[in-house]
């Protein structure tokens, strides 16, 4: 159950009265063992903590009955009762938000990451997000798809005003998959991330439909353990199949209802410098150096250039730039590594994992229930893909098993509204067998 509805999971706008609504409900745990158990289920979205409990163990019964439950539930639209008006009330949000207000551990206060987060949709996918990785010594710049509802960015702007380390993009784009844009609305969170001369660390990317395995402490502990100064941008030499993507023009097609990508019939030049074009992923963790190097080097600037017409830059321009010997923090001989993300692609199902138990989009699988144990013995830092609308309790579970391990990790004293607490109207009746 979202923490933005009380019988539905989502958010609405009171937008002929120009409110901005924040619906919101606690989520429910009946702090009970993980006995195996057949629920009668009085109202979707409302669990026992022993439904989490069970899928995070690869109970066979538990995924269907979630399942069918979540079959039930319309996706993250619905209402709730709260409105908070202007001027917002930021210390009920933050509270009933159950955000963490204060470093965790000394080494977390002296590590400072900062996060880049492009999204375009789905305000109570974003909320889970922000409050799952938020802490008050990382800084964080939210990049709105220029195309995305006036409601939905009012809304991320609101809530992003409650914190000083939190700010929106000065530069939006209109964001098209595999687009020169999407690199483009990184590229300029960058820039405000640089002159907000804030001491960070390393700056992580992600989107929307991401969510944490590992906590803010693991992922200072990956950094400075496995990479130490280091870039992580886990990638190769452009393989043949994929030069198609540079070897042609491709242009833009914007449009508030469908926007895309195109190959033209130009034919480009050779990369500039005589760069070597490598390809991986979109998602990386740089450090300050690097993002100073990639704003300010000739090369970084021309292959930028180079790259305005091909297609999903953004998956050859951070790896090709990293593989540079004398870019700071550059790993010229690396290939895969690094446990950037968690992701089930397609034609890696029976080697990599077993499969997908959600469904797949572009070949990579969004999570269903019985993906969740999965996840939770991943090695990386975060998971890619979820869809709140479809899979509720996916996020759901995820979300109560993940602060649960970052408040048993803390080694500070912890804050009652930290705990995601018991919901007075939890109703659900257990049979335990």
């Amino acid at each position: 159950m979202s923490r933005f509805g009380i019988t539905k999971s989502g958010f609405i706008l009171c937008v002929g009265v120009g409110v901005f609504l924040f619906a919101f409900i606690d989520k429910n745990s009946d702090g009970r063992g993980g006995e195996k158990f057949v629920p009668e289920i009085k109202e979707c979205g409302f669990y026992p903590e022993e439904l989490c409990t069970a899928l995070f163990k690869g109970k066979s019964a538990a995924p269907s009955i979630g399942n069918v439950c979540q079959a039930s539930i319309p996706p993250p639209r619905g209402e709730g009762p709260v409105c908070l008006q202007h001027p917002t009330n930021c210390s009920k949000i933050i509270m009933d938000l159950h955000f963490i207000t204060k470093p965790l551990s000394a080494e977390e206060a002296n590590f400072s990451l900062a996060y880049i987060l492009t999204i375009h949709k789905d305000l109570d996918m974003f909320v889970k997000l922000i409050t799952a990785i938020y802490a008050p010594q990382n800084i964080y710049c939210i990049h709105i798809d220029e195309k995305s509802p006036k409601a939905f960015e009012r809304a991320v702007r609101k809530l992003a005003s409650c914190f000083q380390n939190m700010f929106i993009s000065s530069k939006q784009v209109s964001v098209v998959y595999a687009g020169f844009s999407r690199l483009q609305a990184d590229l300029n969170c960058m820039e405000d991330l640089v002159r907000s001369n804030a001491q960070w660390s390393y700056v992580l990317n992600l989107c929307g439909q991401d969510f944490p395995i590992k906590t803010n402490k693991e992922i200072i502990q990956y950094l400075k353990s496995k990479w130490n100064g280091k870039n992580l941008t886990p990638g190769v030499t452009q393989p043949p199949h994929i030069q198609y993507r540079t070897r042609v023009s491709y242009k833009e097609f914007v449009h508030l209802e469908k926007s895309y990508v195109y190959p033209t019939t130009t034919e480009k030049h050779s990369p500039p410098h005589n760069i070597t074009l490598y390809f991986g992923t979109a998602y990386y963790a740089l450090t300050l150096e690097f993002v100073n190097f990639v704003l300010s080097d000739t090369r970084a600037r021309d292959l930028l250039q180079w790259s305005r017409d091909t297609y999903s830059p953004d998956e050859h321009y951070w790896v090709t730039l990293n593989r540079l010997k004398d870019a700071p923090g550059a790993t010229p001989d690396a290939q895969w590594e690094g446990n950037i993300r968690a992701i089930k692609w397609k034609d890696q199902e029976g080697s990599s994992h077993s499969g997908c138990h959600g469904h797949y989009v572009r070949n990579i699988c969004v999570y269903g229930l019985g993906d969740l144990q999965w996840l939770t013995k991943s090695p990386h830092l975060f998971a890619n893909k979820f869809d709140l609308g479809r899979y509720p309790l996916v996020l759901d579970c995820l979300e109560r098993h993940y602060r649960l391990k970052v408040l048993k990790q803390a080694e500070v004293v912890l804050e009652p509204h930290w705990y995601f607490q018991a919901d007075q109207h939890f109703n659900m009746n257990k049979v335990y067998v």
